[in-house]
């Protein structure tokens, strides 16, 4: 999985430095393919249960499965997720981040005259690196969720409720859970050998989402920005290791 996992990371890098204004979101995918096919992997999420592409490409007010189209065109101060899965020897890995949509350059300025959207962007980055420092043997599944909720209600944020980190390896989506809010009292006891993609999400407004017409995509459903971090994390008996380690 740690094999995978670096190349799911390099394969989100890449895609992340083709994100400039005027781009859609059907090139990403297409790229996406393209790397998938180049570096001996497959898309995890193409056909599962139904979903049309090989990444997740959440726009805006979209928290998550946003489907890449020729019809989005990506505007200079858009923010974007890129939530990408990949199966290598049968071991998936999954990991996800937002970003800016900006030209070579631009930003520090962005980020000076921005700084809602850089609270948003840092604040949920933070909260995912807090709940893998709990993702340690003998601590319950929640010290992860707790650790992920201080850090987003710190800093004002909504927490997306009704979607959930959880479990990956064979599957894509397997036990155990994982809220981003929660008692450290809550859930099972973490073992060496689990593997966890933790995955904050959040906004800058109400934590409710509501479900696009497409069937697949979850936006905000009071329009505010959503921010999504995540990184597919193994247990071991020295602590956590982050196998999508590179990924921005």
């Amino acid at each position: 999985m740690a094999e995978g996992g670096k190349i799911a990371a390099e394969i989100l890098n890449e895609i992340v430095d083709h994100i400039i204004p005027g781009i859609t979101t059907a090139t990403l995918d297409s790229k996406v393919r393209e790397l998938t096919e180049k570096n001996g992997v497959r898309a995890a999420f193409l056909g599962f249960e139904g979903f049309p592409a090989s990444i997740c490409t959440s726009v805006n007010d979209e928290v998550v499965h946003g489907i890449p189209s020729n019809s989005v065109i990506l505007n200079s101060g858009d923010l974007i997720s890129l939530d990408l899965g990949v199966i290598y020897k049968g071991w998936i890995l999954d990991l996800a981040t937002t970003v800016p949509v900006l030209n070579p350059g631009e930003y520090d300025n962005w980020a000076k005259s921005h700084p809602e959207e850089l609270r948003l962007l840092s604040a949920t980055k933070d909260a995912l690196n807090s709940g893998i420092k709990q993702a340690v043997a003998g601590n319950n599944l929640g010290h992860i969720s707790s650790a992920i909720q201080k850090v987003l209600e710190k800093n004002e944020l909504g927490i997306v409720r009704e979607l959930v980190g959880h479990g990956v390896g064979r599957g894509l989506h397997e036990e155990p859970k994982i809220p981003n809010y929660g008692s450290q009292n809550d859930g099972p006891k973490l073992e060496v050998g689990m593997v966890l993609a933790i995955e904050p999400m959040s906004s800058l407004g109400d934590w409710r989402i509501k479900t696009s017409k497409n069937g697949f995509t979850y936006r905000t459903a009071d329009g505010s920005l959503s921010a999504h971090f995540e990184h597919t994390v193994a247990i071991t008996a020295n602590g956590p290791r982050i196998l999508t380690e590179s990924a921005k």
